[in-house]
C-alpha cells in the first residue's frame, strides 16, 4: 500500500461503524466512509469523538449536511488552512466544509506528492514540464510546482480552479509557471495534441462520473483508457512519469496496470507499481484505503 504517513496537520484519529474521526489543523470533524466497515468497542474508542467540531449526516434521499457538535463550545470556521511538509516544501491548503462531506483536499495524495516531487527534484532536466488533469483545487498542482515544475492545471469546474490560484498563492507560489485551464479534459488534451505541446510528467484523478463545463459526459469505465492513449502523443520523447488515481470501487488496480503496460510500459519500457493508497488510523494502528494509483516512471 502507498501510506501518506508525514502529515503534520492531518490525521485519522479514529475510525468505527462507517465513519471516521479527522483532524484537519486544529479543526475536528466526523466524515463517513463506505470503507470502515468495522466497529471499535465503546471503551477503546477515542475520546475525541466527543469533541468534534462538526458531523456530516448523509440523507436518505440523498447529499447530506453538516452539524454542528453541541459538545464543542467553537463552531466551524467558513474556512481554514493545513500544511504538508512531506516532500521538503511547505505547501498550504485551504480547507472548508464543502457539500457531499468533501473538505476540498485529498490528503491520502500526499504519498504520490513525494513520489513524483522526487523524480522532479532529481531529474537533470533544465524545465520539468506536467500536466495535471482533472486538478481539482491543486493538490498536485502545487506540490509539482513547489518541486520545480511548470504546471498545466486543467479542471472542469471553474471555482475549482480559482481555488487552486489561492492554493498556490498561499504555498508561495503566485508567480511560479502556472498555467490555470477551465476546460473538458478530452477536449483540451486534443488541442494540445493540435498544438504539437508537450510535457514530462502527467498526473490524472478521474472521476468516476462527470460531466464537463458544456455538459460532456464522462464515464471513467469508457473514456479512462482513450484518455490515456490519447495523452501518449502529448508525452516528451523521454516522458518521466504518469500517474493514475483511482476512486472508482469496481476499477480494480489490475485494470489501472493493465492499461499503463498496454501504453506507457509498450513505447518506453520503465517500471510500473500500482497499489492502494492509504491513511494511517492512529487509534488502533489500522490502515484506511483510500482507492488506489498507478504509477510509470522512466527507468
Amino acid at each position: 500500500m502507498f501510506i501518506s504517513n508525514n502529515w503534520k496537520d492531518f490525521e485519522i484519529i479514529d475510525a468505527s461503524n462507517g465513519e471516521k474521526l479527522e483532524r484537519w489543523g486544529d479543526i475536528i470533524l466526523i466524515r463517513p466512509d463506505p470503507q470502515v466497515v468495522w466497529e471499535v468497542d465503546e471503551d477503546k474508542r477515542s475520546p475525541l469523538w466527543k469533541s468534534a467540531h462538526a458531523r456530516y449526516i448523509r440523507s436518505s434521499s440523498g447529499g447530506g449536511e453538516w452539524q454542528f457538535l453541541k459538545s464543542h463550545e467553537k463552531r466551524l470556521p467558513k474556512e481554514w488552512k493545513v500544511c504538508y511538509n512531506g516532500s521538503g516544501n511547505d505547501l498550504t491548503y485551504k480547507i472548508k466544509a464543502m457539500g457531499f462531506k468533501h473538505t476540498g483536499l485529498f490528503p491520502e495524495q500526499a504519498t504520490n506528492w513525494d513520489w513524483f516531487s522526487g523524480l522532479i527534484k532529481n531529474s537533470k532536466r533544465k524545465d520539468t514540464k506536467v500536466l495535471n488533469l482533472f486538478a481539482y483545487t491543486g493538490g498536485a498542482t502545487i506540490a509539482a510546482a513547489a518541486a520545480g515544475a511548470s504546471v498545466c492545471h486543467v479542471d472542469a469546474a471553474k471555482g475549482m480552479v480559482e481555488w487552486a490560484k489561492e492554493n498556490a498563492a498561499t504555498s508561495g507560489l503566485a508567480k511560479h509557471p502556472i498555467r490555470y485551464i477551465v476546460d473538458d479534459v478530452l477536449k483540451f488534451v486534443a488541442r494540445e495534441v493540435r498544438r504539437g505541446n508537450k510535457y514530462d510528467g502527467i498526473i490524472m484523478d478521474p472521476p468516476s462520473y462527470g460531466r464537463g463545463p458544456n455538459g460532456e459526459v464522462w464515464k471513467i469505465e469508457n473514456e479512462l483508457f482513450p484518455l490515456v492513449k490519447l495523452c501518449m502523443n502529448v508525452l516528451s520523447d523521454n516522458p518521466l512519469f504518469f500517474l493514475i488515481n483511482s476512486y472508482t470501487t469496481g476499477l480494480s488496480s489490475a485494470v489501472t496496470e493493465n492499461i499503463l503496460k498496454l501504453t506507457l510500459q509498450a513505447k518506453y519500457g520503465g517500471t510500473i507499481a500500482v497499489d492502494e493508497v492509504g491513511l494511517p488510523i492512529t487509534n488502533g494502528g489500522l490502515l484506511l484505503p483510500c482507492g488506489n494509483s498507478g504509477r510509470w516512471q522512466f527507468a
